[in-house]
């Protein structure tokens, strides 16, 4: 049975590595626009559509689809659009607590399971030349809420999962893989 990442990202692609299952990526190309209200709502509803596309032209294999967002004071950080957003981003999450949330959607043709993980970060008050400096490295470009936990070094503490920060929470992943794979 074929394993499919329906995603282009080297940090899932490192993590999902970790759990020892072969597997080959095909992203998902699709429109990332959502009609949910909650964050979380988001997250779920992103990775669902990731994985099903994919799956649709593998209906033989197990897709995994993938969605992280940011959550401040319930409003949605996404990617940021330019460097300005990215650094309004990053001044708005300074020395506060915000949510990370991975949506995953894991479809096999004996059923789909859809879930989000939650994790909660406490940034550092970041100065701006702390800001500046790290928004020059390119990184928060490509990243929800304009940082990564793996090379910004403004994250104080988490309560939850490390790797759902980095956008794929391996914990709950492997239970459900286990569970397809019989392993």
């Amino acid at each position: 049975m074929e394993l499919i990442l329906a995603s282009n990202s080297p940090r899932r692609r490192e993590l999902l590595s970790k759990l020892n299952y072969a597997f080959s990526v095909i992203p998902s190309v699709g429109e990332e626009t959502s009609t949910a209200k909650l964050p979380v709502d988001i997250a779920k509803e992103l990775a669902n559509r990731k994985a099903l596309e994919v799956f649709k032209t593998h209906p033989d294999a197990v897709v995994i689809g993938c969605d992280t967002v940011v959550e401040l004071d319930g409003q949605l950080l996404g990617k940021p659009k330019d460097v300005a957003d990215a650094k309004q981003m990053l001044t708005a999450l300074s020395g506060k607590t915000h949510l990370v949330h991975t949506g995953v959607c894991i479809v096999h043709k004996l059923g789909v399971w859809l879930f989000a993980d939650t994790t909660e970060v406490v940034f550092d008050n970041l100065s701006d030349k702390q800001i500046d400096d790290y928004i020059a490295t390119g990184s928060p470009m490509d990243k929800a809420g304009a940082y990564g936990i793996q090379d910004s070094g403004f994250v104080s503490h988490i309560v939850g999962s490390y790797d759902n920060v980095v956008g794929f929470p391996t914990e709950r992943v492997a239970v459900i893989l286990q569970t397809i794979f019989n392993k």
